[in-house]
């Protein structure tokens, strides 16, 4: 695939057709397609998630998955199409003076559409490491796997206000790097590709750990799946 094209086609790496075949996670993706970002009208859409509700739990409880699926990235989608389609409308009317605010709002749902739909597919039900390539990359950019470990928890822990903590692959550097983005789409750095992220939002914790972000990225390292995100780095190198 060549970048051009993929960056037509959905503009996130698409975890489904890179898991092993064999793995029921994988499939699972291939039948909901839950990293495409549209429809097939073109409309920006959620798809299902690959897995049960309860399915992360204890790391992550039932009824925080739901809202923060349901609502709040569900939400995200709806926006990004309203805020297209005011674009369209100014385009169509030749009528430009909210142009500037419905461009700014478009970056903040679009990104947020893109972080979750990541982040869902970053989070699985059982402890898995860094392998292959990916630990390779790991231990020339950072030293030691449990260096990023301590590097990308205290990035996603120290943001201000809302927002993510991203391990990302900067191909203008050919080098793994760790950000903070604040909101969505603020702090982030130029071309750098997300292979993992972090949801520090209040609402991503706010029900089951109230006040305390720092036990919650804790406790969200035992189900991170490197496997997807070795998937998308894997992809990532193809994409440059």
């Amino acid at each position: 695939m060549k970048r051009n094209d993929f960056l037509k086609t959905s503009a996130i790496l698409s975890g489904a057709t890179l898991l092993p075949q064999n793995a029921v996670f994988a499939q699972s993706l291939q039948q909901t397609g839950l990293d495409t970002l549209t429809d097939k009208d073109g409309n920006f859409a959620l798809q299902p998630l690959p897995y049960s509700e309860t399915f992360l739990e204890p790391s992550m409880d039932q009824e925080t998955l739901h809202l923060h699926y349901t609502f709040h990235h569900g939400d995200a989608v709806k926006a990004a199409n309203k805020d297209l389609s005011m674009i369209k409308k100014a385009l169509d009317e030749n009528s430009l003076d909210t142009v500037d605010y419905w461009t700014k709002k478009l970056s903040f749902h679009l990104s947020s559409h893109i972080l979750h739909t990541i982040f869902w597919t970053n989070l699985t039900n059982k402890k898995s490491d860094p392998s292959g390539a990916l630990l390779k990359q790991i231990e020339k950019d950072f030293g030691t796997y449990d260096k990023l470990k301590v590097l990308i928890g205290k990035t996603a822990k120290g943001v201000d206000g809302n927002g993510w903590g991203i391990l990302g692959y900067q191909p203008y550097t050919q080098k793994l790097t760790v950000l903070q983005c604040e909101n969505h789409e603020k702090l982030t750095q130029w071309g750098v590709i997300p292979i993992l992220v972090i949801d520090v939002w209040e609402h991503s914790y706010y029900l089951k750990y109230r006040n305390r972000r720092a036990e919650f990225v804790d406790n969200l390292f035992p189900i991170i799946n490197w496997d997807n995100a070795a998937a998308r780095f894997n992809l990532a190198l193809k994409l440059v």
